[in-house]
């Protein structure tokens, strides 16, 4: 089996060493995602700044945490369901939306469902929505910019997702207490 490394300050390419050196100041420790992808760098600063820009999103802390949860499930990222279940706990997120979204099962509101809806429809028909998937975000109070903003929170789980599937990332110790596992995985058991 292909193993990646988790990198340190040490042991980090030149390029990582700020990224995770402002991740240490960010959290008080660098997250092992970030640790694996200084293996790259240009993932590592794409990720970052990626998530710099979402978090600019015209979108509440909520509703981010919408879509990055909604993927994460779909995807089955046991890493970072467990990191954004605490992130979401952090910020304030409706615990019995945190529930929905770890259970895949409906939210109590209806616009913040619409947009868990959009997002499963994103990210299953790979960007191919229907012009009835549209209407009812848009039915529900979202925007055109909300479903762009859909894509580029799509986007930043793929990176995290697909690099924490590749490297089979240890789940950080600032997580545990919110670990998942996927459907998938308990299926296999």
């Amino acid at each position: 089996m292909t193993t990646f490394s988790t990198h340190t300050l040490d042991t980090a390419p030149a390029t990582a060493k700020p990224i995770l050196q402002n991740a240490l100041k960010a959290y008080g420790f660098v997250p092992n995602l970030y640790a694996t992808m200084a293996e790259a760098p240009t993932i590592l600063e794409g990720y970052t700044t990626l998530s710099e820009i979402f978090g600019k999103a015209d979108l509440s802390e909520t509703e981010r945490q919408i879509i990055l949860m909604t993927n994460n499930r779909l995807n089955g990222c046991e890493y970072c369901m467990a990191a954004h279940t605490t992130l979401s706990q952090m910020g304030g997120v409706k615990e019995e939306v945190i529930t929905a979204l770890r259970n895949d099962t409906s939210i109590p509101d209806s616009k913040l469902e619409a947009l868990r809806q959009l997002t499963i429809a994103l990210n299953k028909n790979r960007g191919w929505l229907s012009n009835t998937q549209i209407e009812a975000v848009l039915a529900a109070g979202y925007t055109r910019q909300t479903i762009l903003e859909v894509i580029l929170g799509t986007a930043l789980k793929t990176l995290s997702n697909y690099t924490n599937h590749i490297a089979q990332t240890d789940l950080d110790a600032a997580f545990v207490s919110n670990a998942w596992t996927s459907p998938e995985s308990q299926a296999a058991e």
